[in-house]
Parts: structure tokens; sequence; C-alpha cells
């Protein structure tokens, strides 16, 4: 009995593959397959040729659908605000926006600032693009404090919202340091000047 034990395993332990591979051949199916990540615990280690370091992965630029969402999350929240300041600066006037209004100024607005936004989200940690932020924030901050100082109610009700809008996505976009330096010069300016923040 355990001779013929003996002559099947024997047998068994004889029999060759159907099919030679090699042993690199072997580790990168075992990697493929992601059997290692699945069963290592940080005890194990898994051997030196299966370790995978960050330096083999691709930093490559995000996805386009990744640079979509990024730029909706800020544009959708600037198109409401923009909507609010159209509204707001009517009824300063007393006058009562109609939906058409609002629709007129959305369509005229949305398309140019939904591009700029959406490029200036993907380069904004750019040190051109921060410059470029930087040099427009100093540039609309003043004309949104003239226009609301000395700017005629027809001026007014035309610019304001569009220039409230991109001062604000300038600041929001630009880095802590160069926002607070913004707003640094254009607080100096207005005092300088003699205008005021508030009517």
């Amino acid at each position: 009995m355990s001779k013929n034990r003996k002559n099947k395993f024997g047998s068994l332990a004889e029999k060759k593959p159907l099919i030679e591979i090699s042993e690199e051949e072997q580790w990168r199916l075992i990697q493929e397959s992601g059997l290692l990540n699945r069963i290592n615990t940080p005890d194990q280690r898994t051997p030196a040729r299966t370790q995978v370091t960050t330096t083999d992965v691709d930093d490559g630029p995000p996805p386009l659908a990744e640079e979509i969402f990024n730029a909706l999350v800020i544009i959708m929240p600037h198109t409401f605000f923009l909507i609010m300041m159209d509204i707001l600066i009517h009824h300063q006037y007393a006058k009562q926006p109609t939906i058409r209004d609002i629709a007129d100024r959305l369509v005229n607005t949305f398309p140019i600032m939904a591009i700029f936004m959406f490029y200036t989200v993907r380069h904004k940690d750019d040190t051109i693009a921060q410059l470029a932020l930087f040099l427009l924030s100093l540039g609309v901050g003043p004309r949104m404090i003239w226009l609301v100082n000395r700017g005629s109610w027809l001026t007014n009700l035309a610019q304001c919202p569009q220039v409230a809008t991109i001062w604000l996505y300038t600041v929001v976009q630009l880095r802590l340091s160069l926002a607070l330096l913004s707003l640094a010069l254009i607080g100096g300016w207005t005092w300088w000047t003699g205008l005021r923040l508030l009517l």
C-alpha cells in the first residue's frame, strides 16, 4: 500500500509542467495580478524585485475630466456671485432686474469667464500666471472702487458685476502673500486718492 502511494506521489513529482515560464515572467504575472498587494501585511515584505517605488509612477498632467471638474468648482460659485452682484447693483439704483436682464448678462459674460477661469485654474501655480493674476487684481480693484465712487449709474449697472467678479476671482486664485499685497496696495491707493470703500 505504501509502495503504491510512493509510486503515485513520485510520478506526480517527476512530471514536467505543460508550459515552461521563466522566473522573470512569473514575477511579472504575479505583479500584474495584484495578488501580492492583497496578501501583504506590514510584517511581510515583498521581494525586492516586486517593490514599486514612487519614482516608477509617472506624475503627468491630470486627466481632462479632472481639470474640467476643478474648473467647475471655481466657475459655479463665481457665476452665482456675478448674478448676485447684478441683482444688488440694480437694487442699489432702485431698479428691478428681470430674468431677461440676468440671462443677457450671463449669455454675454459666462463663455468668456468660463474659458478664462478654466485656463487660469489649470496654470494657477505657474509664476507667470500668478504675476498676471496679481497685475489683473491691481487693475480691476481700483476700477471697481472708482466706479462705485465716481461712476454714473448706467456705467455701474453695465460694469460693476463683471469687475467685482474678476476682482474676487483674482484674489481667490492668488497665493496668500500676493493676495494680501494686492489688497494692501489697493487699500493704500484708495486712501491716497480719498475714495471710500463703502458708500
